[in-house]
């Protein structure tokens, strides 16, 4: 549909420089997001996997120190209980019965603190429970900070534009067939998918790729034993 001087062999040579210049900008850009994103899916599995045996540690702790921590680890499996159900709301198959308020993590700081040691070794299990129960809290606010990362919009943006400069360089010169039509929309679609797939990683307990929920479930399971 262009006239013939748009399509020569030097107008054709000048659009492949250019498109190639925007191609490697565009592929520079799309890894970066690629890893970034991947990078913050992964410190949340880390997260997960920390607290999971941050939590059975602390649980054989009060364990240790005896029937006076009942109360504690009590609360620390309601804590368990209310994570799994806020973070992975679609694997539970019926209420739990547990509510979780907001502050029961202080709470339970505030019980371990409450505990009278009666003798060095009810001491030492205290000091390191307490510390325990600090870690987690610091983890578990680590956690919150890190989901709250998202793929940058402006960014976004350029690089959708970009990628429709490239696919317009790519049909500026193609004969019209099938052929043609079918190799460009499928490059398309697998372009989506990967930026589809970035947003995903930002929401690892949301989307299609989700973090598993199994090592907090198994430490669940620990709990109370």
């Amino acid at each position: 549909m262009l006239p013939e001087s748009h399509v020569d062999s030097s107008s054709r040579d000048a659009v492949r420089l250019a498109a190639g210049l925007v191609v490697t900008m565009a592929a520079l850009v799309l890894g970066f997001l690629v890893a970034s994103a991947k990078s913050s899916y992964d410190a949340q599995i880390a997260d997960v996997t920390q607290i999971s045996a941050k939590v059975i540690l602390l649980d054989r702790i009060l364990a240790h120190y005896g029937p006076e921590a009942k109360e504690a680890r009590a609360q620390l499996r309601g804590i368990v209980v209310g994570t799994l159900d806020r973070l992975w709301p679609q694997e539970r198959s019926q209420p739990s019965g547990v509510r979780t308020p907001p502050a029961l993590a202080e709470h339970l700081y505030d019980n371990v603190q409450a505990l009278s040691p009666k003798d060095d070794t009810q001491r030492s299990l205290k000091a390191q429970a307490s510390n325990m129960v600090l870690s987690l809290g610091e983890t578990r606010w680590l956690m919150f900070s890190q989901s709250a990362n998202s793929i940058s919009k402006p960014m976004l943006v350029i690089l959708v534009f970009w990628l429709t400069i490239i696919f317009i360089s790519f049909g500026l010169h193609a004969p019209i067939n099938a052929t043609v039509t079918s190799a460009l929309l499928v490059c398309g679609l697998s372009v989506s998918a990967a930026i589809l797939l970035i947003q995903d990683l930002y929401a690892p307990y949301s989307g299609m790729v989700t973090i598993s929920s199994a090592p907090l479930r198994n430490a669940l399971a620990q709990l109370g034993q």
